[in-house]
């Protein structure tokens, strides 16, 4: 085994505990932990498995295996961010809704 791989893999199970740590302390939700959790995995099985880059892109197609890695990583941060403006959507009517609740009950403490 080589000297990148062993860091490569040391660093992934690293990364991968700090993510757990950070989803018991609470500073981290569940939902927004399972992109980062896939990632790490996917960095952790790319770094025992030395040729897996080459074959998956070989499945895929793409005849440069650093290329299926930009396209992936791309494609991951699409889907990420279209899931953070639903959630950013969600939060923005809640917060209208907030806002307007607390403004009826400002009117009616008003009146009394």
């Amino acid at each position: 085994m080589a000297r990148i791989q062993i860091i490569a893999i040391a660093i992934s199970i690293l990364f991968l505990f700090y993510i757990v740590r950070l989803i018991i302390k609470g500073k981290l939700r569940e939902e927004y932990s399972i992109v980062w959790i896939v990632c790490t995995v996917i960095l952790v099985l790319f770094s025992f498995w030395r040729d897996g880059l080459e074959v998956v892109s070989n499945l895929v197609g793409i005849l440069s295996p650093p290329n299926l890695v930009f396209t992936a990583a791309i494609f991951a941060i699409f889907i990420y961010l279209l899931h953070l403006s639903v959630v950013v959507s969600k939060l923005h009517s809640q917060n209208k809704q907030l806002a307007q609740d607390i403004a009826l009950l400002k009117e009616k403490m008003e009146k009394k």
